[in-house]
């Protein structure tokens, strides 16, 4: 079986972008991926301004050793500068983002100063340009401060809003068909006969998929029938970007989705080294990608973060596609087998240190859907580990990083 760093690489060389690009307002592009990469035209801030509210004054006029009485001559507040400009030997009103007047290179805060017969009292001990801003603190003309490629966030919005962008070309929406395959299951809301039980992968998966942006077309479950499963793979690669189903791609005489891919097109790889979610399956029909997830929710749910999350990202021109792990100390034994890689579900707790702890949840089925529900992510252990002590300094992926 494969390892998950070999299905990771065969992905990144098969694989390309197939998203077109569109331009959108700066509120349609949050969690979208750039296509472009943003220049600043300009310095932020444009201008020298004020960090605090207080008083401008030349530095040269205050005495270093003892308290120094200036008048006051002028006011600026933000968005109307100082006309003319400033005094030697007075001080300016000033407030917090107001341009400084034309002269003046130190800042006082209000909070350290009083006001006596229209003078200001200043004490010793400031430096020279003391909260004062500088133009082009923040961004220099000239620099790029958003990636090709990245996942764009509320501060990216944000960023590229300080540069003057009212709109970003971003990738389109990967459109994606999603099917849920087997004769066990139903549609939420229905009557249950026996032997049957309601279809909660779909849900879990087309939650996941819509989180990273795409269009889902929910075509609902498929019976366990291989003409049928043909028949409906081949009519969504029509016009789909990517295929995605959840069930049939195991060994059993009635998983039928792998064989119907190996009939339309082809699979690049199948079963890995890994648990829970060993039966998965990617490939192609025609020329669409295809994703054959597990039948068990946690497995459908692992193998999503791992390695179809990526895949995602690079089809629609991501470069950004591992998430971040965390360590944390284990507060569990675990024994495993060796060239797999195992994750763990687990919540964290503090470890009394100042750190934190993962505590395993107490039970391990890949059908345990709450597991995934009570728990905080997963511990990551890699192929060459077999056994684990508790205080291990683990790597923890949360879940925050991947849905």
């Amino acid at each position: 079986m494969m390892t998950t760093a070999e299905a990771l690489a065969l992905l990144a060389k098969k694989l390309e972008t197939v998203s077109d690009s569109e331009r959108v307002a700066l509120p349609e592009a949050f969690g979208r991926i750039l296509a472009e990469d943003v220049t600043a035209p300009a310095d932020v801030p444009p201008h020298d301004n004020s960090a605090v509210d207080g008083y401008a004054v030349f530095f040269d006029d205050l005495d270093p050793e003892r308290e120094t009485r200036l008048p006051l001559v002028g006011r600026v507040t933000a968005g109307h500068p100082l006309q003319q400009p400033a005094e030697r030997g007075a001080a300016v009103r000033i407030f917090t983002g107001a341009p400084m007047p034309e002269g003046p290179d130190t800042v006082m805060m209000q909070e350290d100063c009083q006001i006596e017969d229209e003078q200001v009292v200043i004490p010793p001990g400031i430096k020279r340009g003391g909260n004062r801003r500088k133009r082009g603190e923040d961004i220099a003309a000239g620099s790029r401060v958003l990636r090709q490629g990245m996942r764009l966030r509320a501060q990216d919005l944000g960023q590229a809003a300080a540069v003057g962008r009212h709109e970003l070309l971003v990738a389109k929406p990967l459109k994606v068909a999603l099917f849920s395959t087997g004769d066990e299951l139903r549609e939420p809301g229905s009557a249950l006969e026996p032997g049957s039980i309601y279809d909660s992968n779909r849900f879990t998966v087309g939650g996941l998929l819509r989180g990273l942006g795409c269009a889902v077309d929910d075509l609902g479950i498929l019976a366990d029938r291989r003409e049928i499963v043909q028949s409906a793979l081949d009519e969504a690669a029509e016009d789909h970007d990517l295929i995605v189903t959840s069930g049939g791609v195991s060994v059993g005489e009635e998983d039928h989705v792998k064989q119907s891919v190996e009939a339309l097109g082809g699979l690049h790889l199948w079963r890995l080294a890994i648990k829970p979610g060993r039966p998965i399956a990617l490939g192609q029909i025609g020329h669409v990608p295809f994703v054959g997830l597990p039948g068990n929710p946690v497995a459908v749910m692992v193998t999503f973060m791992t390695i179809v999350r990526p895949m995602i990202l690079r089809l629609m021109g991501g470069t950004e596609l591992e998430p971040h792990h965390f360590q944390v100390r284990a507060g569990f034994a675990y024994k495993k087998k060796e060239s797999r890689r195992e994750w763990v579900r687990a919540r964290l707790e503090s470890d009394g240190n100042g750190g934190w702890q993962a505590i395993k949840f107490p039970r391990d089925g890949a059908g345990i859907l709450s597991s995934m529900v009570e728990s905080d992510g997963l511990v990551e252990l890699p192929e060459g580990i077999t056994e684990l002590a508790p205080g291990t300094l683990v790597d923890f992926l949360p879940f925050s990083e991947v849905l």
